[in-house]
């Protein structure tokens, strides 16, 4: 048990780390009004690529819920009177790890056999695979908020960590969204090193 809580906030290098590999992996996928053809060839065509990015988003989505439970596991280390915040910051992570998965899950669908598909539902998968954001926002608004909340108000982190978790909260919900989950996921890098460095090996199964 010692041990686990020693390392386990390194898992969000490894989530960094499998993410930025699933984007890089990934093409340049058809925007929403591809045509349903159109679709099915590029899926047809670059079948291995995407699904290799499906996985190591979905890869990358377990390693986030342990660095968020092991986040968790910090802010009770630090006993605050602050269930609430708690909850939201798990909650958050929950959210955000379902819009994660709900991706990888849909590239997978349109990736496994896209010439058995017709070209309506190829349209409408890759549509969805285009614009199903709501719960991947939603989870990163709620979880930068309550991480942002904990850091100013209890000291958990450095203050300026948690006005700049409130800033990328703040530019998720956004038209340019995307960024604000990038900028979180340079935050959880940061905040891993910093919750590794701060976890002693001899207090680690407190």
């Amino acid at each position: 048990m010692s041990s686990w809580a020693r390392w386990a906030p390194l898992s969000g290098i490894v989530f960094a780390a499998l993410i930025i590999a699933s984007f890089a992996v990934s093409g340049s996928t058809p925007g929403v009004k591809a045509t349903g053809q159109h679709v099915i060839s590029y899926y047809t065509d670059h079948k291995g690529r995407e699904q290799a990015s499906a996985f190591l988003g979905l890869y990358a989505t377990v390693f986030f819920l342990f660095f968020a439970a092991a986040f968790r596991g910090h802010l009770r280390r630090m006993q605050l009177e602050a269930g609430t915040v708690t909850a939201m910051s798990l909650a958050g992570a929950v959210l955000l790890a379902a819009g994660l998965a709900a991706f990888s899950s849909l590239t997978i669908a349109l990736s496994d056999a896209p010439d058995k598909l017709g070209a309506d539902a190829a349209q409408a998968l890759n549509v969805l695979n285009n614009d199903l954001f709501g719960p991947l926002i939603a989870g990163v608004c709620v979880f930068m908020i309550a991480n942002g909340l904990a850091t100013i108000r209890w000291s958990v982190l450095p203050a300026w960590l948690g006005w700049i978790a409130i800033a990328i909260a703040i530019v998720t919900v956004t038209p340019i969204g995307f960024f604000g989950f990038l900028a979180m996921v340079v935050w959880t890098i940061v905040v891993s090193v910093l919750l590794f460095l701060r976890t002693p090996a001899e207090d680690a199964g407190r």
